[in-house]
């Protein structure tokens, strides 16, 4: 991009996917994460913005108590001042910015005053919702057209821009936007210049979301059902033979989580991995850090140790933070794996271990029971009188590990790695759901995220905000933790990992 262009900013109008924050497409996170600012509409999903520099401005330009926070033209307004302030501006559009999006007006508005642009084309709400409602567009066997349709007309009115003679002819597979407010005259009208009152409809509301619902029926009662279900927009209407295929190719809403809610409790840096897992068995994960890793107080205690690692007969590191934190310190001491020599080492859990491997450690040993339990068991096996034992840890870690070697009688180390503090407050969206009381479940992976979960908004609040709420807790001491605190512990896996919590979480549901 030549200095010129430069000078006078750059916007990007980037199509952000039906909903589902996993469909924007590689070049539109490349845009939100070079933004300094980002103009954002209601139907974008707002984790997108994780993509964005935490330094740039996110400016809301969609909806507020059902009306528009800012029109058109203020819009327009708004992205050319900014870009001519010289920012680079991403313009976040729900689905595809040409498809109903008002893409063009605002390029329109762009080109006019002489500021760069480039649209990122976005997964638009026909192809993702239909694709998660198991409704393909076309389909050999039914139909070779399909064709999008605004359905936002007047409900009265008669001098329609839409030609609905063409629309009514064949069988080819409509698909209406923003029209469920004029769906029953928009059916009608179907049906008045020839279509089949028999022909099947779908109705699609926050489709590719944990939130997706589908509603079908024809065109003579699709108006009357939408009534008695109470729907609402924002929704798609599918109509067309293609709809009944749904019957065979439903995927998305038939997952043993689909339409869940589930607050995942962990430390902000870690929420994604399991939010992940659950997502991928249809639920809506929430993420609600409770957690917050920082620097020891002081490295010197630390720094010691490490730089004499190789003098010690085991290492044990019990968690990927762990892990983590004595890698990076090695890193500024100017130090690397090498520095262990002959010392050991043990990693309690599988994860642990996954961590080690990205240092190209194998752990010399994994105890079968992945809490400080099962590591004193393993090593109540050995010989570790005059042993040397390093167990770098954080600082609210039970003693229960270096206190029972040192019975055993090692001699053991046990600086602090790593601090567990509390985060500032909980997230908007946790917090909200909780006190709607639209919360399935909510997961403790270890004794800290419930004790910090009481400290953060009480130990009576937190009790009445979860009454109804399935609590699942990744293993025994984590339970012991909930239950001293009032809650009763519906869900905890054999095996004390986030696979087995995520796998024993689809169990209970499945029931």
């Amino acid at each position: 991009m030549t200095t010129h262009l430069q000078s006078k900013g750059m916007v990007y109008l980037v199509g952000a996917g039906p909903g589902d924050p996993g469909l924007i497409t590689l070049r539109g996170v490349e845009c939100l994460r070079k933004a300094e600012v980002v103009v954002y509409d209601y139907l974008a999903n707002e984790q997108l913005l994780d993509h964005v520099p935490a330094a740039a401005e996110r400016i809301y330009a969609g909806k507020i108590g059902g009306r528009h926070n800012q029109d058109q033209e203020e819009i327009n307004t708004l992205l050319v001042k900014q870009a001519q302030a010289g920012r680079i501006v991403v313009r976040l559009k729900g689905g595809d910015p040409f498809v109903f999006g008002r893409g063009g007006e605002e390029c329109e508005a762009l080109g006019a005053a002489g500021v760069p642009f480039e649209i990122v084309p976005g997964v638009t709400a026909a192809v993702g919702a239909c694709a998660y409602a198991g409704i393909p567009l076309t389909h050999r066997d039914y139909t070779a057209s399909v064709t999008l349709v605004t359905g936002r007309e007047g409900k009265d009115k008669d001098d329609s821009g839409i030609d609905w003679h063409s629309l009514s002819r064949g069988k080819g597979t409509l698909v209406f936007y923003m029209g469920i407010t004029t769906l029953r005259r928009n059916m009608e009208r179907l049906v008045e210049h020839g279509r089949s009152p028999d022909t099947p409809v779908a109705l699609i509301r926050w489709g590719t979301t944990p939130d997706q619902q589908v509603l079908k029926g024809t065109l003579a009662d699709i108006a009357d059902r939408a009534d008695r279900a109470g729907f609402k927009p924002p929704a798609l209407t599918i109509v067309g033979e293609v709809v009944a295929l749904r019957e065979k190719l439903s995927w998305f809403d038939g997952r043993p989580l689909f339409g869940r809610k589930v607050i995942v409790t962990r430390a902000a840096d870690q929420t994604g991995e399991f939010a992940a897992m659950l997502a991928e068995q249809g639920a809506m994960a929430i993420e609600c850090p409770t957690i917050r890793l920082v620097e020891p107080e002081q490295w010197e205690p630390l720094d010691t140790v490490l730089r004499e690692a190789g003098s010690y007969d085991w290492l044990v590191l019990t968690s990927g933070n762990a892990v983590r934190s004595v890698f990076r310190r090695l890193e500024v001491l100017g130090l690397d794996a090498r520095v262990l020599g002959r010392c050991r080492v043990c990693a309690v859990g599988p994860k642990t271990a996954e961590a080690l491997g990205e240092f190209g450690i194998r752990p010399d040993l994994v105890p079968s029971d992945y809490k400080a339990e099962g590591v004193v068991a393993e090593f109540a096996r050995m010989d570790l009188a005059g042993k040397r034992v390093l167990f770098p840890r954080a600082d609210r870690a039970r003693d229960l590990v270096p206190r029972e070697l040192a019975r055993m009688g090692a001699r053991v180390d046990s600086p602090i790695a790593y601090r567990n503090i509390l985060p500032d407050s909980l997230p908007h969206e946790a917090l909200h759901a909780l006190e709607r009381r639209t919360v399935d479940c909510i997961t403790f992976t270890s004794s800290s995220t419930v004790r910090n979960l009481a400290a953060m908004v009480g130990e009576d609040r937190m009790l009445d905000l979860l009454k109804g709420v399935t609590v699942a807790s990744i293993g025994p001491i984590t339970s012991q933790a909930c239950r001293s605190l009032g809650l009763e512990v519906a869900i905890e896996p054999a095996s004390y990992t986030l696979a087995d919590l995520a796998a024993a979480i689809e169990a209970f549901f499945s029931c």
